[in-house]
């Protein structure tokens, strides 16, 4: 079979590699993919400006993904999701993992979350919503600091401030709803109380139906870890991730039972009764508080970096587990692990999260990097097709993440941060910390 996988991130990277290690699979049409995808086994990236076979009217990615003869599609990114191209798929006979646009604005809308928290009984900080700028400092003022100020829409991992005083609070409402860095998306804020612990993230797949409701269910992942702040020690700004660890010694079965039944059964709860569609992935962001787990924020997909530390970790065939999502089978699929451990630095452009050059060469010593056992996901990077050969050139502030196996942690992170060595390009920068003892941010 053929599979079209929607994205150009180091998320849909790894995605496109599980799926390529299907038996079932003959081509990964990736659209428009990247440098990775453009180089790895069965893959295939194309990009829709060159399609002249599309017709006007026509959506693209279902023109390319029949043109393909691909049976099936995975959606990584959320935006597509939200505007609604898991409907698009399903509308033109292509079953998609993806939840349909209902119930992609469950990360869409952070205030429409939040409802759906409140209503269903998920364990969650409290919040209230402002459209208007001059209640919303007022009600900063009442309440003090620290504080989580939260644009409402999509702002690419860039909506969020966890104010430690009340001066960065109304400063980070004035920026969120007047600089236009986020867009529209800061026009309306979820104000939220501040939660102490420590953060986690639990990928999920889920397959929700509005005629098969007691097929309905929610599958956890293993656990992992995002290490957020750009330098050692939780120190520095926050970015989109700077690298990931799975599992979690610290997170025990009790915390998951607990997180199952105070966040993850609610959630199928609210999903059956809201009657939305959803086949596809869940990221529960959830806080470890001394109180129990409570839930930070829905994403209605993979979550990246996290999925470069999980995904290589399952002992199952990814596609099949696709296939069951979509059918409604996947109550009976059975989940197996690969026993160890998976540590992934991300490398960045100089000067992200901030502003960043592009274009810079990179180079891989391959033979330091297989002999850790590492696998590179690329994100930020593209072929140079100017070189004439496979030359991969910076495209995006997170550049690649260098992801190793290890049957223990330690040898994990020996083998990940000798692989790391081998990646070189001009400015490049990561954290030499990932998963070490206070390299994660703790509230």
């Amino acid at each position: 079979m053929n599979i079209i996988v929607v994205g150009n991130g180091g998320r849909e990277h790894t995605i496109a590699w599980k799926i390529a290690q299907s038996e079932k699979v003959e081509k990964v049409v990736c659209v428009p993919g990247n440098g990775g995808t453009a180089n790895e086994n069965k893959c295939k990236n194309v990009e829709i400006k060159e399609c002249d076979y599309i017709k006007e009217g026509e959506n693209p990615y279902t023109a390319i993904a029949k043109h393909e003869n691909c049976t099936l599609a995975v959606i990584g990114p959320e935006d597509p999701l939200a505007e609604g191209l898991a409907d698009v798929f399903w509308n033109a006979g292509i079953p998609c993992v993806g939840p349909k646009k209902a119930g992609a604005q469950l990360e869409a809308s952070k205030d429409l979350s939040k409802e759906f928290m409140e209503k269903y009984g998920v364990a969650c900080a409290a919040s209230k919503t402002f459209t208007d700028k001059k209640a919303a400092e007022e009600y900063v003022k009442q309440h003090g600091a620290p504080i989580v100020i939260k644009a409402d829409g999509l702002a690419a991992g860039k909506g969020v401030v966890v104010a430690a005083t009340e001066k960065e609070a109304l400063d980070a409402i004035t920026d969120l709803m007047e600089s236009g860095r986020v867009g529209n998306a800061g026009q309306k804020l979820v104000i939220e109380d501040y939660l102490k612990g420590v953060e986690i993230s639990v990928l999920a797949a889920v397959s929700v139906t509005p005629d098969n409701p007691e097929k309905a269910c929610i599958l956890p992942f293993l656990p992992s870890r995002d290490h957020k702040r750009l330098m050692d020690g939780a120190k520095g700004p926050n970015t989109g991730g700077m690298g990931t660890v799975c599992p979690l010694d610290d997170v025990t079965d009790q915390m998951m039972a607990e997180f199952n039944k105070t966040c993850l059964e609610p959630t199928l709860k609210g999903l059956i009764a809201e009657k939305f569609d959803y086949r596809g992935f869940i990221f529960f962001g959830v806080m470890l508080t001394k109180e129990g787990p409570k839930l930070l924020e829905y994403n209605v997909r993979l979550g990246d970096p996290e999925t470069q530390s999980v995904l290589p970790l399952m002992d199952f065939d990814f596609v099949e587990m696709c296939q069951a999502i979509t059918d409604g089978s996947l109550k009976d699929f059975k989940f197996s692990w690969k026993k160890g451990y998976q540590v992934s630095p991300v490398v960045v452009s100089g000067g992200y999260p901030g502003s960043y050059p592009k274009g810079k060469k990179i180079t891989l010593d391959n033979e330091k990097i297989s002999a850790s056992g590492a696998k590179i996901f690329v994100a930020g990077a593209i072929i140079d097709r100017r070189a004439g050969d496979n030359t991969m050139v910076t495209s995006g502030g997170r550049v690649l993440c260098c992801s190793t196996f290890g049957k223990t942690f330690d040898q994990a992170w020996k083998n990940a941060y000798s692989a790391i060595e081998g990646v070189k390009f001009e400015g490049a920068f990561y954290r030499k910390d990932i998963g070490l003892p206070g390299a994660a941010e703790s509230n």
